[in-house]
């Protein structure tokens, strides 16, 4: 299982650049929070959970550099840089309250701030590998008996501690001796899925198709796919989630194919304070991106291109969510709250 970033007793943070998948595997080894918030922010480092357990780790750096008076005061400013570096996903936000909460409290009690921050974002990061394996059981049973299933964007190991969220039931599936195929959309314009998640899946053993993002309707219609499973950054308590742009295009798809769509995320990815999806900020990145996808220049000079990052998929899409807490299905805004993060591990989510 891929665990794409570490924490090395004496070296520090280390992560794979995932810019440079599927030719290279490259470990990145920050100097600084400086150098993580920009990691962040060019997707070196990427998917909702794994940002927020390196924005955690990032304020250790912070803490360490500087000299023990000053500890805190570096934490807060680094945190501030680290939240504003992806305005979407609210696991990074989420993070990163909680290690500055436990820095506040260490400096309160005469403690080690440092001590206390790399505590925290070693707890937060052993809680998400926790709560994606959580994910796998209870999202297995949903994928039982499938012949397939599409999925948009990242949403697995490379996104996460290790197992992902949307994948980790297809590798609960797989470590059972059970197969099932997945079709992943290329997702433009930086191609995670056929980057990213065709490079994971195959590297598991798990049988993979990479399509065009157009050609999800045809898959569906077509009966290739039986499900559609994917990630979100942020889920609002009524149930309207952010993900990559296109989800929404591929939830109504499902809808009209009579597909069902499961979301897979942990519970600190809801936002309890959002009533609906309306209010979700969507990050809008370089027009480049669009205009030059691999380096290489498609539209003429001179035209410009809208580059949303994210969108969002309205409650009434979704067949249900899928949390370390189990299967929530509609009405989610009475169902989801059951889901709603704490700062430690719930009885049972731990469990091997």
């Amino acid at each position: 299982m891929i665990r794409p970033l570490r924490w090395e007793t004496g070296g520090g943070l280390t992560y794979i650049d995932q810019s440079e998948l599927p030719g290279t595997v490259v470990w990145v080894h920050p100097a600084g929070v400086d150098e993580v918030v920009d990691d962040i922010r060019a997707l070196r480092v990427r998917g909702a959970p794994l940002i927020g357990i390196a924005a955690a780790y990032g304020l250790v750096l912070a803490a360490q550099s500087a000299r023990p008076a000053d500890s805190l005061a570096a934490v807060e400013d680094a945190a501030d840089a680290l939240e504003a570096a992806r305005p979407t996903a609210v696991n990074l936000r989420w993070a990163v309250e909680r290690v500055r909460g436990c820095a506040r409290g260490a400096q309160a009690a005469g403690a080690s701030v440092p001590d206390a921050c790399l505590a925290e974002a070693q707890a937060i990061r052993a809680e998400d590998e926790a709560m994606c394996r959580a994910i796998g059981r209870n999202g297995a049973p949903l994928l039982e008996g499938l012949d397939a299933v599409l999925t948009h964007c990242n949403a697995g190991s490379l996104a996460t501690a290790a197992y992902g969220t949307a994948l980790s039931p297809v590798y609960t599936l797989l470590e059972s001796g059970r197969l099932v195929h997945v079709y992943a959309d290329e997702t433009r314009p930086l191609f995670q899925g056929a980057r990213l998640t065709a490079w994971e899946l195959a590297a598991a053993g798990v049988p993979v198709t990479v399509i065009a993002d157009s050609a999800a309707g045809a898959v569906m219609r077509r009966g290739l796919v039986q499900a559609v499973i994917v990630g979100a950054d942020r889920i609002a308590t009524n149930g309207d989630f952010a993900n990559k742009i296109g989800t929404y295009q591929v939830a109504v798809l499902a809808r009209a194919n009579g597909i069902p769509l499961y979301v897979a995320a942990p519970s600190s990815t809801i936002d309890q304070d959002l009533a609906d999806g309306d209010a979700i900020p969507i990050e809008e990145r370089s027009p480049e991106e669009v205009l030059c996808p691999a380096g290489r220049r498609v539209a003429p000079p001179g035209v410009d291109a809208l580059n949303l990052a994210f969108d969002v998929t309205p409650a009434e899409y979704v067949s249900a969510f899928i949390t370390e807490l189990g299967v929530h299905r509609p009405p989610f805004a009475t169902t989801l709250p059951r889901s709603y993060a704490g700062t430690r591990l719930r009885a049972g989510i731990g469990e091997p």
